[in-house]
């Protein structure tokens, strides 16, 4: 066999048979057990990523499946809904499951609040613990396909359930239904955690190149009010609609 060195000269190697034997068997392995299952394992992160529909997270809330549901409002989004001043501000949730952040800002006074999930379940529970919430405020659809504008957009943990791939058309959706010099504020997943599931994490550094284009990032940093579980493990944001 003959390989290149660094100076692009040909090098030769000779193997002994029982060498060359060893490799043919190696081949061999890999071609009928290894890469079988690389494959079934790829295909499987495939067909669990397709699964990310209405359907997946309908039944997860209905099955109880919902690790991520603190049962409360988090600390961090208590402290950024504790800034707030203008109690006019119309603010969008997307994917706000149960909804515990638009409970608090109603108990604050804070009435022009949309709440937003491709599932019913938690809509429908949402609306079961808080009867004078207006249900025309509940919105049960597709936030890709979703109408209307926004003064503020509050995220947390529907950024990390989405395909990653889809990212870039969150940012521009966001950008489309916010207001002129709206704002998304919220709370994003500072580290790695899976590959093929959510929730999806990233880096701040990520975070900035995939906004910065149509967001100026007024803020974006370590969160130090995360709940105990999940501290060191966020980045509170501000990012304000670029004119």
């Amino acid at each position: 066999m003959q390989e290149r060195n660094h100076q692009g000269e040909f090098l030769e190697f000779r193997f002994s048979r029982p060498v060359l034997g060893l490799g043919l068997k190696a081949l061999i392995f890999w071609y009928f057990w290894i890469k079988p299952k690389v494959h079934e394992v790829l295909l499987k992160g495939s067909e669990d990523m397709e699964k990310l529909t209405a359907d997946y997270w309908e039944d997860r809330y209905r099955g109880g499946y919902t690790g991520w549901d603190l049962g409360h409002a988090s600390s961090a989004m208590r402290h950024i809904i504790d800034q707030l001043d203008d109690k006019n501000l119309k603010i969008l949730i997307p994917g706000a499951g149960n909804g515990y952040e638009a409970t608090y800002l109603n108990n604050r006074g804070f009435k022009n609040v949309f709440l937003l999930d491709w599932a019913a379940a938690p809509l429908e529970a949402f609306q079961k613990e808080n009867p004078d919430f207006p249900k025309k405020q509940l919105l049960h659809q597709d936030f890709f396909l979703m109408s209307g504008s926004f003064d503020l957009i509050l995220e947390q943990t529907f950024f990390c359930a989405l395909n990653p791939v889809l990212r870039p058309d969150y940012v521009k959706k966001m950008s489309e239904i916010l207001n002129k010099n709206g704002f998304i504020r919220g709370v994003l997943f500072r580290v790695p955690l899976y590959e093929d599931r959510p929730p999806f994490g990233g880096s701040a550094e990520e975070y900035r190149d995939l906004f910065e284009e149509l967001f100026d990032i007024l803020l974006l940093q370590d969160c130090i009010m995360s709940e105990p579980d999940r501290l060191g493990m966020e980045v509170e944001f501000s990012f304000q609609k670029r004119s």
